[in-house]
């Protein structure tokens, strides 16, 4: 009899240690908590800084670290290059680089690939003053061995500033709503529309 209750015990708590382990894992992110403040965002903005700090300080081997051999790159002007063309242009003569920022929005996993999007602010120094562009990026990784890499990076210029202009250059578009990214551009008002179409919104060159 004591037998099969020391049984019957040792069941019972298999069965709450299960489930315990199961709602830990289901139990979403808390009230109050930010996307910011999930371990996976904090991951890959520690991945994206060392991007943006090897792009300035012209760091192939951190480059080549970050991004796969597969790597596929495509500019807010639509360039598309590779792995070894991007390892390449850091050592070209033009406009530096100043400074890159790359801000971590959302990571979403699919096993051993993450789609991670956010904004970034990057400034070069041209011959005539300094230029800066703003935009959105989408980089998607693979993880083998333990080590994440980038397969594929796009980016869309949303507001690009020139030397001797305040103002983006603005084009129409057909978006339904006023386009909106936090701490890049809040969007031009619908009323400020006076043909009642949708209010023009700056696009990539």
């Amino acid at each position: 009899m004591r037998y099969q209750q020391f049984l019957f015990a040792v069941l019972v708590s298999m069965l709450c240690g299960v489930g315990l382990v199961r709602a830990q894992q289901a139990e979403p992110a808390a009230p109050g908590q930010s996307q910011t403040q999930l371990p996976e965002v904090k991951e890959f903005q520690g991945l994206e800084d060392q991007w943006s700090t090897a792009v300035v300080k012209a760091d192939q081997y951190t480059m080549e670290f970050l991004l796969s051999p597969l790597y596929v790159d495509i500019s807010s002007t639509g360039d598309v290059t590779t792995r070894n063309q991007q390892l390449a242009a850091l050592f070209e003569k033009g406009d530096e680089p100043v400074s890159m920022q790359q801000r971590v929005v959302s990571v979403r996993l699919f096993g051993d690939t993450a789609v991670v999007s956010g904004t970034y602010i990057m400034k070069w120094r041209a011959n005539n003053g300094q230029r800066e562009e703003r935009g959105i990026f989408t980089h998607v990784y693979n993880r083998a061995r333990m080590h994440w890499a980038c397969v594929n990076a796009q980016r869309t210029a949303v507001v690009e500033l020139e030397p001797g202009k305040q103002k983006a250059a603005q084009r129409k578009s057909n978006a339904a709503e006023p386009f909106h990214i936090p701490l890049l551009y809040q969007g031009a008002q619908p009323a400020q529309s006076a043909t009642g179409q949708t209010p023009n919104t700056p696009s990539p060159n």
